[in-house]
Order: C-alpha cells, then sequence, then structure tokens
C-alpha cells in the first residue's frame, strides 16, 4: 500500500470518528431535552444536522475518489467500505435523533403524560451501543462490536415492553391518546437509532474478519 492511500485513508477514517462523536452529541441533546422536557432541543439538534448532512456527503465522495484512484485490494477495500456504510448510519442516527427532538418538544408542550422510566433506560442504552460500536471502529476491536450487538435485544425487549404499556394506558385513558402516541413514537425512534449501531458494530466485524455477519445471527436466535 503506498503512504499516500494511507495518509488519505486514515484522514477519511479520523473524519468518520468526528461524524460518530458529532452524532452521539445530537442523540445525548435529544435525550437531555426528553429527560428534562425543555423546548428549544429540535432547533439546537437541527443546526447540528445540516453540519451531519454536509460532512456525510464530503466523507462519501472522499471514498469514492478512493476507490477511482487507488483501486484498493483486501483489507484496504473493506475499510473504504466500511467507512462508507457507516457513515451512511451515522446520517441516519442523525436524522432520528432530530426525530427524537422532534417528539420531545411535543412532550414538552404536554407535561402530565409522563415518560416512562424505561424510556430513558432504553436511550441511555443506545447511546451506550453507539459509543462502544464507535471505539470497536476505532480501534478494529471485533469483541466490542460483537457485544454491542448482542445489546440490540435489550432494547429491543425493552421498546415492547413499552409498546405493550402504552396500548394498555391508551385504551384505558382515551383522552391520553395523543401525548402517549408521542412517547411510543419515541420509543419506536430510540429502538431505530439501537439498530443503527448494531449495523455499525457489523461493519467492524466486517472490517475485522472480512465476512458479512448481517441477518445471520438473527436466523441464529430464532
Amino acid at each position: 500500500m503506498s503512504k499516500f492511500l494511507e495518509r488519505h485513508l486514515t484522514e477519511v477514517e479520523h473524519a468518520l470518528s468526528l461524524q460518530a462523536d458529532a452524532v452521539e452529541r445530537m442523540v445525548q441533546a435529544a435525550y437531555e431535552g426528553l429527560r428534562e422536557r425543555c423546548l428549544g432541543t429540535a432547533a439546537a439538534v437541527l443546526d447540528s444536522e445540516a453540519e451531519l448532512n454536509r460532512s456525510e456527503v464530503d466523507i462519501e465522495e472522499r471514498c469514492l475518489e478512493l476507490l477511482a484512484l487507488h483501486q484498493p485490494v483486501a483489507v484496504d477495500l473493506r475499510r473504504v467500505a466500511a467507512t462508507l456504510k457507516i457513515n451512511g448510519d451515522l446520517e441516519r442516527i442523525g436524522d432520528l435523533a432530530l426525530n427524537l427532538a422532534e417528539r420531545t418538544e411535543d412532550l414538552a408542550r404536554i407535561p402530565h403524560v409522563a415518560v416512562p422510566a424505561e424510556l430513558e433506560t432504553m436511550v441511555e442504552r443506545a447511546i451506550e451501543m453507539l459509543r462502544d460500536a464507535h471505539s470497536a471502529f476505532v480501534h478494529v476491536d471485533e469483541e466490542l462490536a460483537r457485544s454491542v450487538r448482542l445489546r440490540d435485544d435489550e432494547v429491543d425487549a425493552l421498546n415492547r415492553g413499552i409498546i405493550a404499556s402504552l396500548t394498555k394506558q391508551m385504551a384505558a385513558e382515551p383522552q391520553q391518546v395523543e401525548g402517549l402516541l408521542h412517547v411510543f413514537s419515541a420509543s419506536r425512534i430510540i429502538e431505530r437509532i439501537a439498530d443503527h449501531a448494531t449495523n455499525i458494530a457489523e461493519d467492524v466485524m466486517y472490517l475485522a474478519k472480512g465476512e458479512i455477519t448481517r441477518h445471520r445471527w438473527v436466523k441464529q436466535s430464532a
């Protein structure tokens, strides 16, 4: 591998790492807004999302340039492929962070609707998964990536429990349906954030070993 290719690969991976930091801050801001039930959260996250979108396009263009000019092979090709895929997942998490911030705004206007403690636990778990998936990418840590993938089951279980509880509450208190639907939506958004963190972890596993593990573990656990 040429020094030129290695330098540019390292630069793009560093840009992706900064992207992951920014996305984590967006999810954290949405979470804090949810916890504090404060207005203004969506506007702050929206400002971050605009920069995130610009960065996502820049990283993609740099990856495509590397593919066109250097035609990397073996592990270098995996590095570029993983960067492209993780870049897309991070952009989607940024979108979901904005969606969560919007639900936060809605709930701040309906203070009598309680936010379940399990929902806050879900956010904490999703942020931990995102942070560890990022760390796994930086260090090409297959075992840490694998642990992120396994933790997705906990978030899924929390989401199912929240939805079941909300469904019963809506039936018992139809006057609360509007507010409870915002909680329902927030839970689904958080579950999707965890899914994308899982995608990133699976891409790290591909980077480490060159084996695509996506979907296989679902079949094995069924």
